[in-house]
């Protein structure tokens, strides 16, 4: 790749957003089938975001992969093949690595959500599975995306002892299946 960035921030933005709704959420409305591990080959995502008037250069491809902040999205060894890292609503093997977590991890929401998160715990909400940030920051800007951002901490040590069993995404978010409401604190 170039040293210099191939696109300027908006495109880029906006072919990750593509990409994410359709290898996340909707991999069917570009007649994508997603392999196990979430994967898919790089022509087939490039032929049919073409078909369907979203056409994205291999160089372009690399450059959202590469330059995504959140890691969002992988290839494969050789690059022939590409895969959203986490965050589907599509029933697909993800097959993350098991992992001990950090005694502490954390969860940014919405203050609207807070209420119902403290009786009834962190829901996958159709996802695959509850998303948990390592640091105070990343789960503070994902709140914000939803309104006012409260961040919960999560007693992830406590959790892991009680068997709840953690994974990490390549992009680096720890993935669980749910978060009871008693290791759940405000911060």
């Amino acid at each position: 790749m170039r040293d210099k960035a191939l696109l300027d921030d908006r495109r880029r933005i906006k072919i990750s957003k593509y990409l994410s709704k359709h290898l996340r959420h909707q991999p069917e409305r570009l007649a994508l089938t997603l392999e196990p591990g979430g994967w898919v080959s790089v022509d087939a995502v490039l032929t049919a975001c073409a078909a369907h008037r979203f056409a994205i250069t291999r160089e372009e491809l690399r450059e959202v992969v590469a330059c995504s902040e959140k890691r969002r999205f992988a290839f494969n060894d050789t690059e022939t093949k590409l895969r959203a890292n986490y965050g589907h609503s599509v029933d697909v093997d993800l097959q993350p690595l098991a992992a001990v977590p950090p005694p502490v991890l954390f969860h940014g929401t919405d203050d609207k959500s807070v209420e119902f998160i403290q009786v009834e715990g962190l829901k996958s909400m159709g996802r695959s599975y509850v998303h948990l940030s390592i640091d105070v920051d990343t789960a503070n800007r994902v709140g914000r995306r939803h309104g006012k951002p409260v961040v919960l901490q999560v007693d992830a040590a406590a959790m892991s002892r009680a068997g709840y069993e953690f994974y990490v995404s390549e992009g680096g978010v720890w993935l669980v299946d749910q978060v009871p409401a008693e290791f759940l604190a405000r911060l």
